[in-house]
């Protein structure tokens, strides 16, 4: 076991449901350990304005069913400077705390790989974002909220599009990655999927759609996740709708409410379990590294490793399925 007495935790980057449950866990175990927390608000804004609390048990109180972040969060330019950087750590001593605990994605990761290398501050990340697209775990806290939020939404709209013979445009989270677009696509029956990672012609979606239509099809629905590479849904269906206007076209943009919403219980579950396994990482002495998911075990990638490998991809299997279920 380490000498460390105080930890500090923060949530950074794009908010994802869990995020709180996984603080909550923190915060406890540590407590449990006889160890301090403090809180860090606005992620490394807070920690470099020196926007901290100290917190305890009835800190995180009910947090569990809550989406967002109770810390908040912020992108934070300012420290990806060296004098940033430097600012922050003074306030880290200050506080006299000990360790990081640190809950995003890649660019909360990189932070705290760059701040730990620099000035030698034992720091444990957690993967929290609906992406999915983070290397060392199957999956990432926010990414089952997410994908029942677009799933109960496209059910929704298939409604709509069954009853008037329409053709819908269904826009999802993914700039980088088309995990929410794959599985929440095969999940709603989607006739089509465009996802970043696969090139996806117009004219090869307009035979997709023509073949539906000759299957007497009443309705259909295309999934594109927003960094996919014709230019997201309204430039989709725009090109389509030039070529192929058998259907009236709509698009729908799920946008931000992908992000919200009360966590799922596999997302409170998994959260809980990373940010125990946070502080008994850091309390036994291991550091900078990710805590992942990995064939229901936690499992522990280091941050060189999690940051410098291949992201997660997506499931060959399932991208053939999605083809075979669209017929």
């Amino acid at each position: 076991m380490t000498s460390i007495k105080r930890i500090g935790v923060l949530t950074s980057g794009g908010d994802a449901p869990g995020m709180n449950a996984a603080i909550r866990a923190v915060v406890r175990t540590a407590l449990y350990h006889e160890i301090q927390v403090t809180g860090i608000y606005r992620g490394y804004e807070g920690l470099i304005e020196n926007d901290m609390f100290d917190m305890d048990s009835r800190s995180v109180s009910s947090i569990i069913t809550q989406g967002g972040t109770i810390l908040k969060s912020a992108r934070c330019p300012e420290f990806r400077t060296k004098e940033g950087r430097a600012t922050a750590y003074e306030n880290l001593k200050n506080a006299e705390i000990d360790a990081l605990v640190t809950i995003g994605g890649d660019g909360t990761f990189t932070g705290a790989e760059k701040f730990s290398e620099e000035y030698d501050i034992p720091v444990m990340c957690i993967p929290g974002t609906i992406d999915n697209d983070l290397f060392g775990t199957d999956y990432t806290i926010g990414y089952d909220t997410a994908n029942n939020t677009v799933i109960e939404a496209i059910d929704k709209i298939r409604d709509t599009a069954a009853s008037h013979s329409r053709l819908f445009f269904v826009e999802v989270m993914g700039r980088d990655s088309g995990c929410i677009a794959l599985n929440a696509g095969v999940a709603a029956g989607a006739e089509a999927i465009l996802m970043p990672e696969k090139d996806t012609a117009i004219d090869e979606l307009i035979q997709l759609l023509e073949d539906g239509m000759d299957l007497n099809k009443s309705s259909m629905i295309v999934i594109v996740a927003e960094g996919e590479k014709n230019g997201g849904a309204y430039n989709v269906a725009k090109r389509v709708k030039e070529k192929f206007d058998f259907f009236d076209t709509k698009v729908s943009i799920l946008g931000h409410l992908q992000r919200g919403g009360s966590p799922s219980s596999f997302d409170r579950i998994l959260a809980t379990r990373m940010g125990y396994h946070a502080v008994k990482e850091l309390l036994n002495g291991n550091s900078k590294s990710t805590i992942g998911f990995k064939g229901n075990k936690i499992v522990t990638t280091p941050l060189h490793v999690a940051l410098h490998s291949d992201v997660f991809k997506l499931d060959e299997e399932l991208l053939e399925i999605s083809k075979v279920m669209s017929i």
